[in-house]
C-alpha cells in the first residue's frame, strides 16, 4: 500500500513522527532505533513503511532501514506478536542484535525488552530460527563456546548487551570462562 514516505520531518514525539509530504502530514510510528537516527525537525527524511489496517485504526509504521522493516514484518507474522510488540522489540534492540540473539538462541536478551516475557521470548526464538540470524551462525561459531557463557554471565550481572559485546571483543579466542569473566570485568571497570 504505502511503501515509502519522503518529505519534511515536521514533528518528533517518540515513538511517533509527523512527515509532511507535499502538504499532507503522515503520522508514523517508528522504533526507537530509527527515531535516534532521524534528522532534525524541518529537514528531509525518507522512511520505509508498513501500513496496518484494523477495524478501529489505520496505522503507518516507519523504518530507517530495509532490514528493520523486514524484521518487523517477520515479527508480526508470529502468533501473539502484534505491531506494538514488534515495535517494542525493535526499540529495545537493533535488527542485528535480534538476529544475533536468534542465532545464539539467547532468550535472556529478549526478556530485557519491556513487554517480552520468558514464554514470548522462547516463542520468538523458535519461530525466527532459520528465518532470522541464520547467516550469523557461521561467524559466531568461530568464537569459542566460552564466549557465549561469558556473555551470559555479564548479562546476568546487569551489563547491557552492548557493554558485554564490547568487552568480549578484547578477549582472546581461547580464553576459559572464569578467566574471561575476570578479564571482561576489568575491561568494563575502566
Amino acid at each position: 500500500m504505502i511503501g515509502r514516505l519522503s518529505g519534511i520531518l515536521s514533528e518528533k514525539n517518540p515513538p511517533q513522527v509527523l512527515v509532511d509530504c507535499n502538504g499532507v502530514g503522515y503520522e508514523v510510528d517508528v522504533p526507537m532505533s530509527t527515531f535516534y537516527n532521524l534528522p532534525a525537525t524541518g529537514e528531509r527524511v525518507t522512511l520505509l513503511t508498513h501500513f496496518v489496517v484494523r477495524e478501529d485504526a489505520q496505522i503507518l509504521y516507519g523504518f530507517g532501514t530495509a532490514s528493520e522493516r523486514a524484521t518487523f514484518r517477520l515479527l508480526i507474522k508470529i502468533s501473539g506478536v502484534g505491531p506494538r510488540t514488534a515495535l517494542g522489540v525493535l526499540s529495545g534492540m537493533s535488527a542485528d542484535e535480534l538476529a544475533r540473539a536468534v542465532a545464539e538462541q539467547e532468550a535472556g536478551r529478549l526478556t530485557k525488552v519491556p513487554g517480552i516475557g520468558k514464554k514470548t521470548a522462547e516463542r520468538l526464538l523458535l519461530e525466527l530460527k532459520g528465518k532470522l540470524g541464520a547467516d550469523l551462525a557461521p561467524s559466531t561459531a568461530g568464537h569459542s563456546d566460552h564466549h557465549s557463557d561469558i556473555l551470559q554471565a555479564l548479562l546476568a550481572l546487569g551489563y547491557s548487551d552492548k557493554e558485554a559485546a564490547l568487552s568480549l571483543k578484547a578477549l582472546p579466542a581461547d580464553v576459559g570462562v572464569s578467566e574471561g569473566i575476570k578479564l571482561a570485568l576489568k575491561a568494563l571497570a575502566k
